[in-house]
């Protein structure tokens, strides 16, 4: 809402008048001031300012109650605001509960790997959080909720380090290919927003007093955000690129092993796909995860390895999330790489708490800078006092040279679709595929990286064993369904029904019963439905990560692409970043157990189609030259009842654990 000529505007509705002394409470409710500082600069009594802000709440303008800013440290906010409580007799009282929580919290960390001590301080944590706020210490799956979320987690680096040097750097020319394939998909995906954004600001803009369009208006306009035919329009883009990707790779039918070159599939790949960049901010970001195939570390030195391409995560910086963040040893060095990124400021949209099951507190976005400007388009979830955070209601929608633009009340002036980016990022993220439809599709490698694992799609009527009421004959009838359609001992499986891949070993009964109950789930929901299942890679046999003590991880090798083009996601009338017209560098990382450390150096590519890789890389033609990067290892996650530490890499990559 906003307040416009004595009157409250809020989107759909007619202006409702408001004056005296609600139109000068009004004003100053901006989520910092308490009744009586509002009573005092509106030069009313106490009483006279509670009985307007009951008023301003009743009509639904107002909120009154306790918001704790979203973050990774939420306690930090929550004892922020309760000691800016004038009364001590409210006050302590307050953050003396909150102190047996942070008490708790601490035991839990001083527990360290001691199954033991671990157990009972999270224990007892858990038992004053229910004690103190009558709701459960761990969240019920819902929704929006993945299952036992609890009241503290858990991350570290791990000590380990790994050398790449520029042998196996040098590897990674298919990402250049893929890369520039991702850039177009995301490029395809905002046209189509825009062109569904357009028609709705049009009708907004006839409908309006002196044709301004509010964001708030066009936002409600467009839920669920970015449009309700987004996932369409995503769905048609991804099989297009599918279609593209068949005539590059040309997979013979029937295939088991697919080998290309990456000299061989340039050309075809740049006629397919090869433009600059024309997405969102948020779209010059994409985030490959490259695996290592080997049995030790000795076999990569001798060059007996496969690189792997687990996911890539497009529109999306994943060095960004939280986890990274806060335990980077330098986290000026991250903000200073988005500065290089992003001369000026970002408009970035201020995210609700709850957010879809893929996200969670560990992996919000979390590299903000003072210069950035957030807008509300929920509720006001983030923190008031932060400079630079504006209302949707404030920020106009115009139509300047052809393109929607968002001008700020201070007349900043961004790409509408940054408003949005979130949500884009949100639809692309994980649809960047190279593998075409069929009920089998082939391991495809490009020179010495696999770029699809072998996969197959099954139809879930053909499952009849899921619904075996014996568990001993349901892993039988399981076994011979798995031997019959030639599927390996282990295995990844998507579900349209479940939030994320999860594993499945044909020699376990319990996965088994996992995968039948997923099955018969999926059936109900849909019996015509069909699963996904892919080979895992890489095996148990080529975890190559090893420390001090011979011990084996799992491990990801992450990096950041970030799409240097001329004018890629910038802000309307921003200045163009200098780069090269063709250049996407890469910021390169290691990954171990169950997360990852990113930046060290930035490489710059001088021509071509795709990317430079590595620190210090040069790209100039066919040659590559490049430097060891030394960066440290990092997120092993701290677990009860075990040995202290679980890893994930590989299997959380495909979502298990």
């Amino acid at each position: 809402m906003r307040i416009e000529d004595g009157a409250v505007r809020v989107p759909g509705r007619r202006p409702q008048p408001v004056a005296g002394a609600d139109l000068a409470v009004l004003r100053l409710c901006d989520g910092t001031r308490t009744v009586a500082e509002i009573a005092g600069a509106a030069g009313l009594s106490e009483a006279e300012a509670e009985r307007s802000v009951r008023a301003l709440v009743a009509g639904r303008w107002v909120h009154w109650r306790l918001e704790v800013p979203s973050g990774t440290y939420p306690e930090a906010g929550l004892r922020a605001i309760l000691e800016r409580i004038g009364d001590p007799a409210v006050r302590e009282p307050a953050l003396e509960r909150l102190a047996v929580l942070e008490r708790g919290r601490d035991a839990v960390g001083a527990a360290g790997t001691d199954d033991a001590a671990l157990t009972a301080a999270l224990g007892a944590l858990e038992a004053d959080f229910a004690a103190l706020t009558a709701t459960e210490a761990q969240r019920a799956k819902g929704a929006r909720t993945a299952p036992c979320r609890g009241v503290v987690y858990a991350d570290c680096r791990r000590s380990a380090t790994a050398v790449l040097g520029r042998e196996l750097l040098g590897e990674l020319t298919p990402l250049a290919l893929c890369l520039t394939a991702a850039r177009w998909m995301t490029n395809r995906v905002a046209e189509r927003i825009r062109g569904r954004l357009r028609p709705l600001w049009e009708r907004l803009a006839a409908e309006a007093d002196g044709g301004r369009v509010d964001l708030a208006s066009l936002w409600l306009a467009c839920l669920p955000s970015p449009h309700p035919r987004a996932e369409e329009d995503v769905a048609a883009v991804q099989a297009e690129l599918r279609a593209k990707w068949a005539r590059i790779l040309e997979v013979p039918e029937g295939a088991r092993r697919v080998r290309l070159s990456s000299r061989d599939l340039a050309d075809r790949v740049r006629e397919e796909f090869d433009e600059p960049g024309a997405g969102w901010s948020l779209a010059r970001y994409f985030s490959p995860d490259v695996l290592v195939l080997a049995e030790d570390a000795d076999a990569v030195a001798r060059g007996d390895y496969e690189l792997l391409l687990g996911e890539m995560h497009c529109a999306l910086n994943t060095m960004g999330a939280s986890l990274f963040v806060h335990q980077h040893p330098d986290r000026g060095a991250l903000v200073a790489e988005t500065s290089r990124d992003f001369p000026g400021p970002r408009l970035l949209p201020m995210l609700p708490k709850e957010l879809p099951l893929k996200w969670s507190t560990r992996s919000r976005p979390s590299l903000e800078r003072p210069e950035d400007y957030h807008v509300a388009l929920v509720d006001h979830t983030g923190d008031p006092l932060r400079q630079r955070t504006v209302l949707a209601a404030d920020v106009a929608v115009e139509d300047r040279g052809g393109a929607l633009v968002a001008v700020l009340p201070d007349g900043a002036v961004f790409d509408l679709l940054d408003v949005y980016a979130n949500t884009l990022t949100q639809r692309v993220m994980d649809r960047f595929t190279l593998r075409p439809e069929g009920d089998h599709t082939p391991r495809v490698s490009i020179d010495r990286m696999v770029v699809a694992r072998e996969t197959w799609t099954l139809p879930v009527a053909e499952m009849g064993f899921s619904g075996e009421k014996s568990e001993a004959r349901r892993f039988v009838r399981a076994r011979a369904w798995a031997r019959e359609r030639d599927l390996p001992r282990f295995v990844f499986v998507v579900s349209p029904t479940e939030p994320r891949p999860f594993y499945v070993d044909f020699d376990s009964p319990v996965y088994v019963n996992i995968f039948a109950k997923a099955a018969r789930r999926l059936a109900r929901h849909d019996a015509g439905a069909r699963l996904v299942v892919s080979e895992m890679l890489p095996t148990p046999e080529q975890a190559w990560l090893t420390d001090d003590e011979g011990r084996t991880y799992t491990s990801e090798l992450r990096f950041v692409a970030v799409d240097q083009t001329a004018g890629a996601g910038e802000p309307a009338g921003a200045p163009e970043q200098a780069a090269d017209a063709r250049a996407l560098a890469v910021d390169a990382g290691v990954r171990a157990d169950a997360g990852a450390l990113a930046v060290d150096a930035v490489g710059r590519a001088g021509g071509g189609v795709g990317p430079a890789v590595g620190a210090g890389v040069r790209a100039g033609g066919a040659g590559v030259l490049t430097r060891g990067v030394r960066v440290p290892a990092v997120d092993a996650v701290g677990r009860a009842g075990g040995a202290g530490v679980a890893t994930a890499g590989a299997a959380r990559s495909e979502g298990g654990r």
